[in-house]
């Protein structure tokens, strides 16, 4: 069981953590860091919650319920962009726009085809380790369970 220090110290460690994945999504386009990184750090806030508040409460506070569908949105949308391409005869993969293109930007950031499939490889990482922690938190619950019974 966990403390009131440790619940407190993991519930404000939430946002920042969230905001530092997203901060690796995002400066991938202009140095080291991408969505497979970024996911792995968000999933690890989500554990972090598991750990503190353990299953029943993290997923009362947490919008658990919809990491499958997180997954293969991600999934989805990581084909579409790496297949799109050879609708219009062009290898898969090729991102668009191509090379000294005007580009559209927010900011600094880059709007380009490889931005979309950093995100799609974010949600499906994220969704993916995030139902695995769920899983076991669930067989750990079961075996609790069985083990008071015995």
């Amino acid at each position: 069981m966990s403390t009131i220090v440790t619940r407190t110290v993991s519930r404000l460690l939430l946002a920042p953590v969230m905001l530092i994945a997203l901060a690796v999504l995002i400066k991938g386009y202009a140095d080291v860091g991408d969505g497979f990184s970024a996911g792995v750090i968000a999933a690890l806030g989500i554990l972090l919650q598991y750990l503190a508040f353990g299953r029943e409460e993290a997923e009362r506070m947490l919008p658990i319920r919809i990491v499958p569908a997180l997954a293969f949105v991600g999934l989805l949308l990581a084909l579409v962009v790496a297949t799109i391409p050879i609708i219009g005869g062009d290898p898969i993969f090729t991102h668009f726009p191509a090379p000294g293109a005007d580009v559209v930007k927010v900011g600094t950031l880059e709007l380009i085809t490889a931005v979309a499939f950093d995100c799609a490889v974010f949600l499906l990482v994220l969704g993916a380790v995030t139902g695995i922690i769920h899983n076991l938190a669930l067989a750990g619950d079961e075996s609790e369970r069985s083990g008071d019974q015995r």
